[in-house]
């Protein structure tokens, strides 16, 4: 992520704020562009009868992820600033608390959008013709005393109440999750997402495979304990039951 040039894009405007992702993106960032190329190659070898050798780096997978922030930066112009969860360019883009202590994630592309806002979420038809926010450059400019006039227009508001006049507004919005709320998310249950699975330590949820096939349905096999596969594996390697029994009593398996 460091040397990809993610992390210098990532986090507050301050050197002390540069943020890396909450998950491991290069390795599966590396691990979707094996996927993808083996499934490529089988089409190959489908077609032509060749095999394929595939070569995949963690370095070019994730720079290939940093396209636009990269190419704005092309030629020595100076990247985008990072700007935490906000945009560094658009506003308002970003989080805002609301009523209760929820957090809402919207974003403005466009003057239309502005004047919606304006006049259906904050219910200040007025604002929209403000000098300091009449454009996006100069709500950008000001985006400090924006997000204070935001932040006051949601605090008496609820999570519920702000997502309601957005949807109104028709303006791009979502909930900021924390993992409980993910685990309860309305979507993935209206999708019929989880499922049970066994494992050593008892019945546990997980994911349905994302990208599904109406052709089949895919397999959510038990979670194994540890070393229940080893004699079989071994066995579809080559390796005799003398050789098992030696690797055994070595502490290789």
């Amino acid at each position: 992520q460091s040397e990809g040039g993610f992390v210098s894009v990532t986090g507050g405007p301050g050197d002390e704020e540069m943020a890396k992702a909450g998950c491991s993106i290069a390795d599966i960032a590396a691990g979707m562009y094996a996927y993808t190329g083996v499934l490529s190659a089988l089409l190959l070898r489908d077609k032509t009868g060749l095999g394929s050798n595939i070569d995949v780096s963690m370095l070019e997978s994730l720079v290939e992820w940093m396209g636009y922030p990269m190419y704005y930066a092309y030629n020595g112009a100076p990247p985008p600033a990072r700007a935490g969860a906000a945009h560094s360019t658009i506003y308002p883009y970003g989080p805002f608390p609301t009523g209760g202590g929820g957090t809402i994630m919207l974003g403005l592309q466009n003057e239309r959008e502005w004047a919606l806002f304006c006049e259906k979420v904050l219910l200040d038809p007025a604002l929209a013709n403000d000098d300091r926010f009449s454009a996006n450059f100069r709500r950008s400019e000001n985006r400090e005393v924006l997000r204070q006039i935001i932040v006051d227009g949601f605090a008496s508001l609820s999570l519920d109440e702000v997502v309601a006049r957005l949807e109104e507004a028709q303006i791009a919005n979502a909930r900021v999750n924390d993992m409980h709320g993910v685990w309860q998310h309305p979507q993935l249950k209206a999708r019929d997402s989880w499922r049970a699975v066994d494992s050593p330590a008892g019945e546990l949820p997980a994911l349905l495979p994302p990208g599904r096939n109406a052709a089949f349905a895919p397999r959510m096999d038990a979670v194994p304990a540890l070393g229940q596969h080893t004699q079989r594996i071994l066995e579809e390697l080559g390796f005799t039951a003398d050789q098992q029994a030696s690797l055994a009593a070595g502490g290789v398996v």
